[in-house]
């Protein structure tokens, strides 16, 4: 069987690594492992994997780190699995950049479709001949992921740019905060709005405006915001 994907496994727990590996590989994913950061670390930027997932508590740096690190030189797809599960904590590596949270205990089956569900999207953005979204003088290309408005760089954080990727592919429409949770956070539940809220406000300095003077993005109250671009017609 042709692998699913390279996937590289940064866990220290033997007694977690070995059956993960052994699972993942019956699936049909090539699995590499790495019990520490700095091995992990060294394994992503080496071998390129399809997908890296990862442990925070590790012997040698924080997980935390090790996304913060990777995403720094890297794009690569990355799923955190780990035992934390304060959403805060959830929240937080979201928003560094890791494109999907696992809490422990978790099967292999589980791993597995997230993994899979995290493949489809990365290759969703890649699979279409041009995949740059433009709303008026905004240029998203999710490629680089990079942003220009009139024909500036803006500096987005990768959550920042999710957000606004998201949007960009709903131009004039409204989308709630519940399916901006769901979409771009991957938070599948509520209690989490001021996230959101935070990232617009952000995001709105950013572009140049604010909610009282909005040009690209509008809050409608009470339901979530909607993208388009300055002077569209209502």
């Amino acid at each position: 069987m042709q692998p699913v994907a390279r996937l590289l496994l940064i866990e220290d727990d033997l007694t977690i690594r070995t059956p993960l590996i052994r699972a993942l590989r019956e699936r049909g994913h090539a699995v590499a492992a790495a019990s520490t950061a700095m091995t992990g670390l060294r394994d992503a930027l080496d071998d390129r994997p399809d997908l890296v997932v990862l442990d925070l508590g590790l012997p040698d740096l924080d997980g935390r780190e090790v996304l913060r690190m990777l995403r720094a030189v890297s794009s690569v797809p990355i799923v955190v699995a780990t035992a934390r599960d304060d959403e805060a904590e959830i929240v937080r590596m979201l928003d560094a950049g890791a494109d999907d949270y696992l809490v422990k205990p978790f099967t292999a089956a589980q791993l597995d479709a997230r993994v899979r569900a995290v493949l489809r999207r990365s290759a969703g953005d890649a699979s279409t001949g041009d995949p740059t979204l433009v709303v008026g003088g905004l240029r998203i290309d999710p490629r680089s992921r990079q942003v220009r408005l009139d024909g500036v760089p803006v500096e987005l954080t990768p959550r920042e740019f999710d957000l606004l990727h998201h949007l960009a592919g709903r131009p004039g429409q409204v989308v709630t905060k519940r399916e901006l949770l769901t979409e771009v956070w991957r938070i599948p539940y509520g209690g989490a709005d001021k996230t959101v809220d935070v990232h617009l406000s952000w995001l709105r300095r950013k572009l140049g405006e604010s909610a009282q003077e909005p040009r690209y993005l509008h809050t409608v109250r009470g339901v979530g915001v909607r993208l388009e671009a300055p002077g569209a017609a209502r």
